[in-house]
């Protein structure tokens, strides 16, 4: 158990809440009355046997005397002042926690809600701009308020109508604010169940990384040489025929990168050389790409290992998240994403740290690579893809280039590349 250099005040406190004299709790832990003062005062440190003993006297546990949760606490603490740019005391949230725990708790349990009430916001602006259900949906309620707004404009404007022209004016209205009426509450049902469904699949591409997600992106049925077209048979979980078939494709591939570079001497040369994907090229003499896609498919404890692959338009086609590295779900990214750079570069490496926008700064490593195909042979058109691969910034170092999710929640309110201002309203500089 760790031990907290407030161990005694809380000691104090509680025997105070309980009404008990000094020389009380020191008679029912058998400890003499001075050496009881020195504890509460934190002038001798407290454990084992003693400590048990003034527990079950307060009726407490020794790791709540203790304030084992503290570090904890404490953390979250100095988070939320980060997050918030205040200028707090640092260096005593653990004695903020021992002293205010209920307090304490509140503060971290609120940067929380904070934190999960930013992500909702950020999920629900990238569906709000790009998700074509709602598009749709939208321009439905805006085709039938205009039109009831013309027809009403008709109908008060003109007093001379004919009956019949009257008759059918109103007819249109009613129908009109019907599919307005109609078109309203299937929108709200659809947000409601996107509230609901924190999955929210809305792609075969979303179908197949959340698929990837719940094995954890290891598949050792194909590392032992399985086939990957009974595997896709076998997936259940795959509702369209499109996503079946992306699987299909995805599994292959996985195959063949799995037979050229084995498990065992890859992730020996990763402990070795680090996930340099140009270094473990080089030296399994194995083509870029092909390294980049198997170090997003090692076992969870090799690391944490993202992946972000686009093709020639900048589109996202595989997304292997990293936590801190939010990735855009419809919209496009940040222009700033060292993949982009990759991409107006075939063949040559793009390295480098980069840190992701948000309340907490996080800082990666950053490594990618763009590259052209001519599947057809060079009569056909070239294929090119852009990977980049993220692990978390290891070591001390500058912060890297400030990059962003998206330009509708990137904070940084000062870049050159913006091609939108931020929904987010204020934000740091970048």
């Amino acid at each position: 158990m760790s031990l907290n250099a407030l161990t005694g005040t809380r000691i104090r406190e509680h025997r105070a809440r309980s009404g008990l004299r000094q020389a009380e709790l020191a008679r029912a832990a058998g400890v003499s009355a001075s050496y009881l003062n020195l504890i509460e005062h934190n002038r001798r440190r407290v454990a084992g046997d003693v400590l048990g003993r003034i527990a079950a006297a307060l009726d407490m546990t020794p790791e709540a005397l203790a304030g084992v949760d503290e570090a904890d606490t404490g953390a979250a603490l100095r988070e939320a002042a980060a997050a918030g740019g205040v200028a707090a005391e640092l260096d005593r949230a653990e004695e903020f926690a021992g002293r205010y725990p209920g307090w304490a708790a509140l503060v971290a349990a609120q940067n929380r809600r904070i934190r999960q009430l930013e992500q909702a916001v950020e999920a629900l602006s990238d569906r709000m701009s790009q998700d074509p259900h709602l598009s749709a949906g939208l321009h439905e309620l805006l085709s039938a308020a205009t039109s009831v707004r013309s027809t009403a404009a008709i109908l008060a404007d003109t007093a001379d109508i004919e009956p019949e022209w009257r008759a059918r004016f109103e007819r249109n209205l009613a129908e009109d604010t019907a599919r307005l009426a109609n078109g309203a509450e299937a929108l709200v049902g659809y947000l409601d169940g996107v509230a609901a469904q924190e999955t929210g699949i809305a792609s075969p591409q979303e179908e197949l990384e959340s698929w990837l997600a719940a094995q954890g992106w290891h598949l050792p049925a194909l590392e032992a040489g399985g086939d990957p077209g009974a595997l896709a048979d076998s997936i259940t979980e795959l509702a369209s025929r499109a996503a079946r078939q992306m699987a299909r494709d995805w599994l292959e591939g996985y195959a063949q990168d799995a037979r050229a570079l084995p498990l065992a001497p890859f992730l020996a040369a990763l402990r070795r050389d680090g996930p340099d994907p140009g270094r473990l090229a080089g030296r399994f003499g194995a083509d870029p790409a092909r390294v980049f896609r198997r170090l997003a498919t090692l076992p969870p404890e090799a690391g944490q290992i993202g992946l972000v692959v686009c093709d020639g338009s900048g589109t996202l086609v595989f997304r292997k998240p990293l936590p801190g590295f939010a990735l855009p779900r419809f919209g496009a990214a940040c222009p700033l994403w060292p993949l982009y750079e990759a991409l107006s570069r075939p063949g040559q490496p793009v390295q480098g740290r980069v840190a992701m926008a948000g309340r907490l700064a996080s800082a990666f490593d950053s490594w990618a690579w763009g590259r052209i195909d001519h599947p057809q042979g060079f009569a056909g058109p070239g294929v090119l893809r852009a990977y980049m691969l993220l692990v978390p910034a290891r070591g001390d170092g500058p912060p890297g280039r400030a990059i962003g999710t998206s330009c509708r929640i990137c904070p940084h309110e000062d870049c050159a590349a913006r091609r939108e201002p931020s929904i987010t309203g204020e934000g740091a500089g970048a």
